[in-house]
Formats: C-alpha cells, structure tokens, sequence
C-alpha cells in the first residue's frame, strides 16, 4: 500500500466501518466518525479450554481493548457517522455507562453535544469520568436504567435528540462486525459462542453477522448462541420484567431489556440458551481470568466465563457442555476492560497495609 493510501485510511479512522463498509449502511456520503475501533483480539486461552477438556478450544474475543474500552464503540461509530450525515443537533442515551463513555467520546469526534441520562449511584466510577472527560451533559436520576431508557425514548421523538443506545439500527450494525472478525480469524464461525446478557444488544448483533456471513458464503454454519444474567437481573431468563435490577455487574443491571425479542429469537433459532450466575460466580470469574490467563476484565464481562464455568462443572446449568462435540470451539466475548469497573477490586486493594521499608521486612511478606 503506498504512503498516500495509507495516509488516506488514517484519515478515514481505520475502524469497522472502513473495514467492513459494504455491509454496513453507509455510504461514499457519509461523514466517517471513527476512533479506530474493533480489530480486537481473539484470545486463546489454554488453562480454559484445558478446563473444559475433550480436546475443545476456548478463545475470548477481548472488546476491552477498544478505544473507550468497550464494545460499544463498534456500533457508535455507524450510530454518530450517521446522526452527522443526518445533520443531528444531538446525541443522546441512556446508560449503565459503557454507553456514555462511548457516546460522550465520539461525540467529541464528531463535534456534536451529547446528553447521557444515568442511574443515581449506580454508575461504575471508571465510566462516569470517562463520560465527564469527553465533555457529556450528565444528568443523573433517581431510578435505573429502564427508567433513564424511558425517559430517552420519549425525548428521541424530538427531532433535535438522536438516540444512540442499542435501539437505534445503526448500533446493532456496528456492533456484528465483532462476528465478522471472530469468522475471518478461525475461517469458520465457532460451534458455541457465549456472551453476557444486559441489554441484549449484543446477543442480536452477533447473531446477525454469523446469519450474514453465512449468507455471503464466508463460513458454513452458525453458533449456539448461550446467553448470561445475573441472578439478581435476569428477566430473559425468567420470562418477566425485573422492577428492581441488582447485580454487581453494573453492566447488565437491567430489568427489560431493550432487544429482548430479538436476543430471544437469537437464542431460539440457534438452538442455544440463557442462564443465571450469581454474583459470587461472576467476582470468581473475574479473578480467574486474571489470575489465569492475564485478561482483566469489568465484572459484567465475566458472565461469560462464569457461564462457561456452570456449564462444564453444574448440574443445574441450562446448557450442558458435557454433552458437546470432542473438539468443538467456543468463543466468550468479554464486553469490557477490567478499570472500567474497578470499585470491588479497588475495595481488596485498599486493604493492604505497608511494612517497615526493609529487605527482610519485605522477604518475609513476599514469603521468600
């Protein structure tokens, strides 16, 4: 590629949409709000897949290494390239605050005002800043985030607010670029692939590029989509609004999901499944994951191994990977780097009491 060229896909952003532009719903028109987001790895993790065992591979796609640190940056700059070819005035979501960070940061990009409404208190600290930094009108209230959704719904009517939360198409385009990358790097789509359940959001983009890619002949079959809640946050799985929503993963801390019907047909149409862990299985899935395998992850994110957990060790779990294919693959996606959320480890880390500045002091606290 010549110098020129490459500059010129510099300038473009080097994101999904300039990867993935002929499936996305954009044109030679469209002015391209990017960050460089997606490309991001695809993790095999041995100790995991050991775990499992049967000769099966585990992988996890790592969306925390997006720009804002989050997946939600791959459907927001199809969300925010297309509110600026539309000639918004400005953007708006609603937010447990993976979307704020993401919408306040290529808002910035954009050069348009953005309004993120939150949850009082129920904001993970690395979030909240990131939405502060890039310069969002915050507007924090007293209810969660179904409410704070509501709310941006009724406002989205206008025709000064674009919304930018998973109900908008733009979004879900973005976002199954994710898919795409899993099949170009293994050259088939995986036999399970696992993510966590929140606003449901991703379950229905991912569906959406394996259904896509097979279409365009880029891989010859489709994933068992196995979908995770908290057991305090689960309305997919109990079939019922949660009024209340509480979880520990502030990111799935969600009672009526947005993309509830199309995350259940998802499901449905994959043969797959949704289950529960509970917020202790998840904070051990976090540390395993890091401890294990060097991939520090928010604890929404962990759902997904937690989940995998419960499959291969319980009984009780909905989908029994006991009974899978010798060999199978599977991906895990993990929504989210481990500083968006630190305010439970940050608790751990705040215990540790300092010893006298000596070599043996320190020998002996070391253990050695």
């Amino acid at each position: 590629m010549s110098m020129n060229a490459t500059i010129s896909r510099l300038k473009q952003g080097g994101g999904v949409i300039d990867r993935y532009r002929e499936f996305l719903p954009v044109s030679d028109s469209t002015p391209i709000v990017s960050l460089g987001e997606g490309n991001t790895p695809l993790v095999y993790l041995a100790k995991l897949s050991a775990r499992v065992g049967r000769g099966c591979e585990v992988f996890v796609k790592n969306e925390g290494v997006n720009p804002t640190g989050s997946f939600k940056d791959r459907g927001m700059t199809v969300a925010v390239s297309k509110a600026l070819e539309r000639k918004a005035r400005a953007l708006i979501c609603a937010s447990t605050g993976n979307t704020s960070a993401s919408a306040a940061a290529y808002a910035a990009r954009a050069g348009m005002p953005c309004a993120v409404i939150l949850p009082a208190g129920k904001i993970a600290s690395g979030k909240l800043l990131q939405a502060f930094v890039h310069g969002a009108k915050i507007i924090a209230i007293d209810g969660n985030f179904d409410d704070a959704l509501r709310i941006v719904r009724e406002l989205g009517e206008r025709d000064d607010f674009v919304i930018v939360n998973s109900i908008n198409p733009d979004r879900i385009a973005g976002q199954k670029t994710a898919a795409f990358e899993i099949v170009d790097l293994l050259n088939e789509a995986p036999d399970f692939h696992l993510l966590p359940l929140g606003n449901a959001g991703n379950m229905t983009a991912y569906w959406a590029g394996y259904r896509e890619y097979r279409g365009r002949e880029r891989s010859t079959k489709l994933p068992a989509m196995i979908g995770f809640q908290a057991v305090g946050a689960a309305p997919i799985y109990h079939n019922k609004v949660v009024e209340k929503p509480e979880t520990i993963a502030s990111a799935i801390r969600i009672g009526n999901p947005a993309n509830w019907k199309q995350a259940t047909a998802a499901i449905s149409e994959s043969i797959g499944a949704v289950d529960v862990v509970s917020d202790e299985e998840i904070l051990d899935a976090q540390i395993w994951l890091a401890q294990n395998e060097g991939v520090f992850v928010e604890p929404a994110s962990a759902a997904s191994i937690a989940g995998l957990f419960k499959c291969c060790d319980s009984k009780s779990a909905a989908y029994s990977f006991q009974e899978i294919p010798d060999a199978s693959r599977i991906v895990c996606t993990v929504t989210g780097h481990g500083l968006k959320d630190p305010d439970v480890i940050l608790r751990r880390v705040e215990e540790l009491k300092p010893v006298t500045a000596k070599i043996d002091n320190v020998r002996r606290a070391i253990g050695s």
